[in-house]
């Protein structure tokens, strides 16, 4: 006890315990402090809202409302997240022309990077689905077969079972999934567009989505097969029936005129 009572009053001992503080408040520090990648993202994230708020104060407000809290003119786009955005906008639907039953793709007025700024600032409003990213959205890997079965008994009856689209009532319609991006079919899946039902992913869970999208990628490509032949846009029964009519009847018609001609020549033979 003597000798560590003579070293507490070494004057050296002042010094060697502020050095074992420091030591201790800097291991502290630097377990507990956030990374620079971390503050960096957030950062990051920061001045995409900001910038995003820009865009949508000139392109969307006049709509929406000056806050996201919708108005006559459009609806609230609290809680919607940065998917539907990047769906509505990237593909053209939003800004819209025009008022109307089903506002229509058109092209696109702003950049990726635009879109994702506005969808920053409109995932900042209230929570909501966001982006899907490439894995997420891409077939690889899918359940082609398992998709067409999704597909034909969650979409066929509005979209066709072809993913064709179709009329609906009042005007409006079931676009055709030919050509639209891998991505842009997640996000309409995830988010319900305009006439469409949302599936979040408590409801049709993230692989379910990437066996539609193989499925439509499969019946929809370039080398699609048409194992009946002439495809006829692929439209189902309409077109089919259609076809019959025009031609079957046509056939017939022909035949009748032909065997009354013939019948008449006999005659006055």
């Amino acid at each position: 006890m003597k000798k560590l009572s003579a070293r507490r009053r070494h004057p050296m001992a002042a010094l060697v315990v502020l050095l074992l503080a420091l030591t201790a408040i800097g291991g502290l520090y630097a377990a507990l402090a956030p990374a620079p990648k971390a503050q960096a993202d957030d950062s990051s994230q920061s001045l995409a809202i900001e910038e995003g708020k820009k865009l949508y104060s000139v392109g969307c407000s006049s709509c929406h409302g000056t806050s996201g809290q919708g108005s006559s003119d459009g609806p609230s786009l609290v809680g919607v997240g940065s998917a539907a955005v990047d769906f509505q906008v990237g593909t053209g639907r939003m800004p819209a022309q025009q008022p109307g039953a089903q506002v229509p793709s058109k092209k696109v007025i702003y950049s990726q990077k635009e879109i994702d700024q506005l969808g920053a600032y409109i995932a900042s409003l209230g929570p909501g689905p966001s982006t899907p990213t490439k894995e997420q959205t891409s077939p690889n890997g899918a359940d082609m077969a398992r998709g067409g079965e999704l597909f034909r008994t969650n979409c066929a009856q509005c979209h066709n079972y072809q993913g064709k689209g179709g009329a609906l009532t009042n005007g409006k319609y079931a676009p055709s999934l030919s050509g639209v991006s891998n991505k842009h079919m997640y996000e309409a899946m995830l988010t319900g567009p305009q006439n469409m039902p949302s599936f979040p992913n408590s409801t049709m869970p993230e692989q379910n989505k990437r066996d539609i999208i193989a499925y439509l990628n499969a019946v929809n490509g370039d080398k699609a097969p048409s194992p009946g032949g002439m495809s006829l846009g692929s439209l189902g029964p309409v077109t089919e029936g259609l076809f019959g009519w025009i031609f079957g009847l046509g056939v017939l018609i022909v035949c009748a005129c032909w065997i009354g001609a013939h019948t008449t020549k006999a005659k006055k033979s």
